[in-house]
């Protein structure tokens, strides 16, 4: 990875020459006036003037496919989310320290999304806030204070969150009170049994580990896809014995639900029901207002009732009224607009596609998935050594075919698919085609 950019398929700024006119410009604007951290995807940065469901535009009128952003996950600029904002921006937009129906009527519905038992619920502006907020809410409910994550873990971006967030990399180090356990690992033979005894072993030896030195376990937190460790779908159900081992060493399990959540799996609503657990804390992204700031904490009542007592706990913008607009109309179009079926057939498409472009590539590995959310390996055919740079020609290859992906997991070697829930399947067929163009170029 170049060391100016320490940020996987990031644009390099020296290669601002090779850019159109236009681009320069607005790549030299951005350099006077943005903090040089914010960086830009792609060998070739794509500028967008506007989006719609599955597409983005530039300012000449041509579209991408959007085949990465799950923040809008009913589709960019959703006609039905849109006019549910602008109509109540024109009415009230204020804070919950007043009485309204729409925050109670949208907080009763997304609870009854999860499973019985998590009945409370808090609201923040991201995901980052969200996760911040959970580990407070952990460590006090506990009296503990270590944290478990795994390995490559992305939970935010907040001081607190950064300090359990090890994929921000060697620069951001992580806290005195957090302990990484390996990424778990998919079983070739789909034994549940199996994995969870893999992934149970490693997070009772980081339970040791803090005790070992004086500590106690607050709680353990991991998304439900481990995305940012490469994606581990499956064999569902492969976590609770790891929760066991957690609640008897007096910690809670907060399920990270920012990526895995509002459906994109396909066969369940949030990505910890494919593991028949419920947890004590769940945490929820912007995907909840289809990108407007709007995020939350899922509680078991029991967590909050100290926390409740003993801290003032007040977000000005968490759930105002315009977000809650949002966040009701798109779980509206998941529910109305069966959105959940088409992540799981359209995701069956895409994942028997990347089944068979393997079977031609034998740089193309481990194609995986669950819903909308895919990925594959990109490795040395001779080694099987993870083959970063061959990911990013991928990556940006097919950017240059206008269809915007990007890589994940520790060698940033892996293909990471999450488009938008309205992706169709002719939308599929058109990536996996520009995809098998890309593998067939680059061998």
């Amino acid at each position: 990875m170049s060391p100016i950019n320490l940020m996987p398929n990031a644009f390099d700024p020296n290669s601002a020459e090779e850019l159109s006119p236009q681009l320069r410009t607005m790549v030299a604007r951005r350099q006077e006036v943005l903090g040089p951290s914010m960086k830009l995807f792609y060998r070739k940065p794509v500028e967008v003037a506007r989006a719609s469901g599955v597409h983005l535009y530039d300012s000449e009128g041509n579209s991408y496919l959007d085949a990465y952003n799950n923040v809008p996950c009913v589709g960019h600029c959703h006609p039905r989310v849109v006019e549910a904002i602008a109509t109540q921006a024109a009415v009230l937009n204020s804070n919950t320290r007043y009485l309204t129906t729409q925050v109670l009527d949208y907080s009763e519905r997304i609870l009854a999304t999860h499973s019985e038992g998590l009945d409370k619920i808090m609201y923040a502006c991201s995901g980052s806030e969200a996760n911040d907020l959970a580990l407070r809410i952990a460590r006090y409910a506990t009296g503990n204070d270590a944290v478990i994550v795994t390995s490559n873990a992305y939970h935010g971006i907040t001081a607190t969150v950064a300090e359990f967030s090890p994929s921000l990399g060697k620069n951001v180090p992580l806290g005195l009170r957090t302990v990484t356990v390996p990424a778990p690992e998919g079983v070739s033979s789909g034994d549940v049994t199996e994995a969870g005894n893999r992934f149970a072993a490693s997070v009772e030896a980081a339970v040791a580990q803090i005790e070992r030195h004086g500590m106690r376990l607050a709680a353990l937190i991991v998304d439900p896809l481990f995305a940012s460790d490469g994606l581990v779908p499956e064999p569902a159900g492969f976590l609770a014995p790891s929760i066991d081992i957690v609640h008897r060493a007096g910690g809670l399990f907060i399920a990270d639900e920012v990526q895995s959540g509002f459906a994109r799996s396909g066969d369940e609503m949030w990505g910890y029901q494919r593991h028949g657990l419920t947890p004590d804390l769940v945490t929820m992204g912007k995907p909840m207002g289809n990108g407007l700031p709007i995020s939350a904490v899922v509680a078991r009542g029991e967590h909050l009732v100290q926390f409740g007592r003993d801290i003032r706990y007040f977000n000005t913008f968490a759930g105002n009224s315009v977000c809650i607009a949002a966040a009701t109309a798109t779980l509206d179009v998941l529910e109305q607009e069966g959105l959940q079926q088409n992540a799981q057939t359209v995701g069956k498409q895409m994942r028997e596609g990347l089944v068979e472009l393997s079977q031609r590539y034998s740089f193309l590995v481990q194609p995986r998935g669950a819903g909308l959310f895919l990925a594959a390996d990109l490795v040395d055919p001779e080694t099987g050594a993870p083959d970063e740079a061959a990911a990013l020609a991928v990556v940006n290859g097919l950017r240059d075919r206008r269809i915007l992906v990007s890589t994940s997991g520790t060698d940033e070697n892996i293909l990471k698919v999450r488009p938008p829930l309205p992706f169709s399947a002719a939308n599929a067929e058109q990536f996996l085609t520009e995809l098998d163009q890309v593998l067939r170029e680059l061998s």
